[in-house]
């Protein structure tokens, strides 16, 4: 019997959602000053600290500014920024993005590289079914990302190694999230589905012909590009 995962929200995410949604509804509009921390705090009946939270995030997607001595406003937005959803605010923090991005080169790249050297063909089935549902998923964005995460799960069990294994599965429902949203960016900003697809398929090519330094530098150039490319998304758009 499969069991769906239960998906957690953090209370300063529901609060931004809360005023994302009275943004989008015009409750509130460009210009209005918002109630103050302490009176929000009441107004939602939590902690200061979440209004805290869900006031930066929301500044650092654009919708609020805070004008010193004075306090925070709502200001003219682009409606675009709505196609993106509420936790991009909060993941796309660009020291969180960078230490997860550099805790999956150092994770996943080896991985690669071992696994290239040490799987089975049992290991292949599972890694080249996820690179399969990938390809047929295009348009499915929710499928796709799904099969994302599956295939470099699969890589990891390929690699053989529990200690390895137990590292990435530590941190794996975070790396799922981190790539459920990174691929909606990329996607939203440009049509990168086949691209994608074509990074995955260079690393499993490299795995299956048991190529370790290419399945290394394959796993990193992919990595690497994506961050790049998130990070030039995230000047560009929600700052």
């Amino acid at each position: 019997m499969e069991y769906e995962k239960i998906q957690t929200k953090k209370i300063y995410e529901e609060v931004a959602a809360s005023i994302i949604d009275k943004i989008r509804n015009k409750q509130l509009k460009p210009g209005e000053k918002l109630p103050s921390v302490d009176q929000l705090s009441i107004n939602f009946d939590v902690g200061n600290s979440a209004i805290r939270e869900a006031l930066s995030g929301l500044r650092s997607m654009g919708l609020l500014e805070m004008k010193q001595g004075e306090g925070t406003y709502v200001k003219a937005f682009d409606p675009s920024i709505f196609s993106l959803p509420v936790t991009i605010a909060f993941l796309m923090k660009k020291n969180d993005v960078k230490e997860l991005y550099e805790l999956r080169k150092i994770l996943e790249v080896g991985t690669a590289s071992l696994a290239a050297k040490v799987h089975t063909e049992e290991d292949l089935v599972s890694v080249e079914k996820a690179l399969v549902v990938m390809k047929n998923a295009m348009g499915n964005e929710e499928l796709a990302a799904s099969a994302d995460t599956d295939f470099h799960m699969a890589i990891a069990h390929a690699a053989h190694n529990q200690l390895l294994l137990n590292l990435i599965s530590s941190v794996s429902g975070l790396i799922s999230e981190t790539i459920r949203e990174t691929r909606k960016v990329l996607l939203y900003s440009e049509n990168r589905s086949e691209k994608l697809y074509m990074e995955h398929e260079r690393i499993f090519d490299a795995i299956k012909n048991r190529k370790p330094e290419e399945a290394h530098e394959q796993m990193y150039t992919h990595l690497d590009e994506v961050n790049k490319e998130l990070f030039e998304y995230i000047d560009k758009t929600l700052e």
